[in-house]
């Protein structure tokens, strides 16, 4: 479909932003010319009016560098090979780079500020707003070098990023992929077709795509290793530079999240796997095949049940789910339709999947490609969580507090595709389409806590090992991770030997100890959504008021506190488990 032919009212309005592209080249053009007006606050951060105006500066810049880069982002998004969208996009970009290196020299200079000034900044009511990020540059001082060994480690970067680079060569580019045979046609495999080819009804077409995808790997595997230990060893070696106990403790303190967070994810997961097996046990059963293998694990156990609304039958559903949120929230669904904040259809050369994108003082923008499947209705749900989250979090705080941490940003966005589940599930009258929901809402589960917690835990194994001295090899990366595969999967599936190599497969390995994020981002959600459907009005207050008004003003450890999820005891876990183990006995029922 061309774009052209897609109503008005399904596009996004991006004159909400700049009124035109003539506009926009105006406000480059003003822009432009006030990024080295920071300049002028170099070495004046210890005078607190200084500050205060330098601060001022670089929100009221940002802010409109944030426009010219949003709207330039979206109008290459339209179409990804017109030379407008991708003219103003590389033009933008460029502009954000020229100011943070204008800008580089704001958090050093604050970092070398002694503990009485940074106080006294804190305590002084004219900074309030600033006060989280001057609690952050004084948390962090003590793993801030000297200017010589910060140096040094600067002129490394493109090094230290540099693994993960030759992954994305390996992986993108020169993995060997074999042609498989898919509907009577040999076809190259990919990716992208890996994964469709992994949920296809025919056990064939899975077995040949699994074989091919890990003969592809095992056939660089070598390479692969190297890397992935240079990879963990640099992670290491940057935690010692900087005083840190361990890797994992140097992650987590970036995002400001105590790392007793993450140990006690894996520990607490790690015992309480019962019912995964479980559900592994059914599937099959319900499959009805004598061995269960990995590749098995993706296809659908129900046949005869799926959703295929139109656009408009699945917004109304996505409404009907998350009624329980109140009608304010009900309101701003509504309006980001009509208002059109959402652009919905694939078109030619629109960028594929789906995002959103806030834009402070103006409001969220979604990109669906909406085609009617089951997974759309739950991406619209989740999509317009990510935009409640920037609505309100922009509207409630200044610009230097609006942006929330990554290690909350997939909560907002879990908790409506949990409500949406709920709903549906609670009301769904056919049996097949019950069972539909209820797989889905497990295999969700099971993808998101239960998986990517075992890949936290080899991310732990990996890095402990290589800081103990052990070698990481082939055969001892891949011996780790098939002992974690069958424990997190139990006795009902058959632990096939290419699945040894899974760890090679993961480009999130190079962004060492982030995975973990989606398990307590999906934890934390389950707990929110059962607040409120348990407790009603007070924990929707509490969620829009402690949480989605938020923003980054505080640690995203308090801010989850503060609508009672405290990752770092055992309750919120339990509480996640506990409705995994009672689905599944829903579902155990009709199987």
């Amino acid at each position: 479909m061309k774009r052209n032919e897609v109503n008005e009212r399904d596009t996004w309005r991006t004159e909400d932003i700049f009124s035109s592209v003539a506009e926009w080249e105006k406000e480059f053009g003003e822009v432009n010319k006030l990024l080295p007006s920071i300049l002028s606050y170099k070495g004046k951060l210890g005078d607190k009016y200084d500050f205060l105006a330098c601060m001022e500066n670089n929100s009221a810049v940002c802010m409109r560098l944030e426009r010219l880069i949003c709207y330039a982002q979206l109008k290459h998004d339209e179409n990804s090979v017109d030379e407008t969208g991708l003219s103003l996009y590389s033009r933008a970009e460029d502009l954000y780079m020229h100011y943070a290196t204008y800008s580089s020299f704001v958090t050093p200079e604050l970092g070398k500020l002694d503990d009485v000034t940074l106080s006294a900044y804190m305590n002084d009511p004219d900074l309030a707003v600033y006060k989280y990020m001057l609690s952050e540059v004084r948390r962090s001082k003590k793993h801030i070098l000297s200017a010589e060994e910060e140096r040094l480690l600067a002129l490394g970067q493109t090094t230290f990023s540099g693994y993960g680079n030759v992954f994305g060569m390996i992986n993108n580019v020169d993995m060997p992929f074999p042609k498989i045979d898919v509907n009577g046609k040999k076809v190259r495999l990919t990716h992208g077709l890996y994964s469709e080819c992994l949920s296809s009804a025919n056990p064939v077409l899975r077995k040949k795509a699994f074989e091919g995808m890990y003969k592809a790997v095992g056939s660089l595997i070598n390479t692969i290793a190297a890397n992935y230990a240079a990879s963990v060893a640099k992670d290491n070696y940057l935690a010692t530079a900087r005083g840190y106990g361990s890797a994992v403790e140097k992650s987590t303190d970036s995002d400001n999240v105590p790392g007793e967070v993450y140990h006690k994810l894996v520990k607490t997961v790690g015992e309480n796997l019962e019912p995964v097996h479980r559900y592994v046990a059914l599937r099959k059963k319900a499959l009805g095949v004598e061995k269960l293998h990995m590749y098995d694990l993706y296809v659908s156990i129900t046949k005869d049940a799926d959703l295929k609304p139109d656009y408009e039958q699945a917004f109304e559903l996505v409404l009907k789910g998350l009624a329980p949120l109140g009608e304010e929230y009900q309101t701003l669904l509504k309006t980001a339709k009509q208002a059109r904040w959402i652009d919905v259809y694939e078109t030619e050369n629109k960028r594929s999947g789906a995002y959103s994108m806030g834009v402070h003082g103006v409001h969220p923008y979604v990109l669906l490609n909406y085609s009617g499947t089951a997974h759309d209705v739950f991406t619209i749900a989740h999509e317009l969580g990510h935009s409640m989250h920037s609505y309100y979090s922009s509207k409630t705080q200044d610009y230097v507090n609006a942006d929330y941490s990554i290690f909350v940003a997939e909560v907002a966005s879990t908790v409506n595709e949990v409500l949406l589940l709920k709903y549906m599930m609670n009301n769904e009258k056919d049996p097949a389409m019950k069972k539909f929901l209820l797989s889905y809402y497990l295999d969700m589960f099971r993808t998101t806590l239960f998986r990517q917690t075992m890949f936290a835990e080899f991310e732990l194994k990996s890095h402990g090992m290589a800081q103990a001295g052990k070698p990481l090899t082939v055969e001892s990366l891949s011996r780790e991770y098939m002992k974690l595969n069958k424990k997190y999967y139990g006795p009902a599936v058959t632990h096939d030997k290419q699945i040894r190599l899974e760890w090679a497969r993961i480009p999130h390995f190079y962004h060492a100890f982030y995975v973990y994020k989606y398990a307590t981002g999906i934890t934390s959600a389950v707990n929110i959504a059962h607040a409120i459907l348990s407790e009603g009005e007070t924990a929707v207050k509490r969620y829009k008021e402690k949480f989605l008004c938020a923003g980054g003003s505080k640690s995203p450890y308090d801010i989850l506190c503060d609508v009672g999820v405290d990752l770092k005891s055992d309750e919120p876990y339990k509480i996640a488990m506990d409705e995994f183990a009672q689905t599944l006995a829903r579902l155990e029922e009709l199987v």
